[in-house]
């Protein structure tokens, strides 16, 4: 079952100056803000210090609907205009994997369904009419790790 889509937005360092502006221009209320230095260390990749302070991923309410948005990592791709996402929580993995395949025919992968730190089952994919979707498990779903 899909549990919510929810607008997406990815900002080109200015995440922080975001939050400042979204809760005041749209009265909204900040929920949580992550930073990249905040996530767990990855010895593989390590994050360059000019990024620490960069969104890795902020939740704003305004009224009845969620905001969530992040930065890029310096270096990574970014076009204004192309910024807008739409964010997918399913509550199963077997779900999170049906949808992920059916968005991906006559599109293209950004990022492989996976297991993250934040979800049992994360993904970005382009659909074929240019949308990019992030599809996420529901971290509490009781199937999600048995069905990797």
């Amino acid at each position: 079952m899909i549990l919510g889509i929810h607008p997406y937005l990815v900002l080109n360092g200015n995440g922080q100056e975001a939050v400042r502006f979204y809760k005041n221009a749209l009265d909204a209320k900040v929920i949580s803000v992550q930073t990249f230095g905040e996530m767990p260390q990855n010895p593989e990749s390590s994050i360059p210090a000019e990024a620490k302070d960069r969104i890795l991923n902020a939740h704003l309410k305004v009224g009845n609907t969620d905001l969530m948005f992040s930065d890029t990592l310096p270096g990574q791709p970014y076009q204004l205009g192309s910024q807008v996402t739409l964010a997918i929580t399913v509550n199963h993995a077997e779900k999170s994997k049906e949808i992920f395949a059916k968005l991906q025919e006559g599109g293209e992968v950004i990022m492989p369904l996976q297991e993250t730190f934040w979800s049992p089952l994360y993904g970005q994919v382009t659909d074929k009419f240019g949308v990019t979707w992030q599809v996420s498990t529901h971290a509490d779903s009781k199937d999600s790790s048995d069905s990797r």
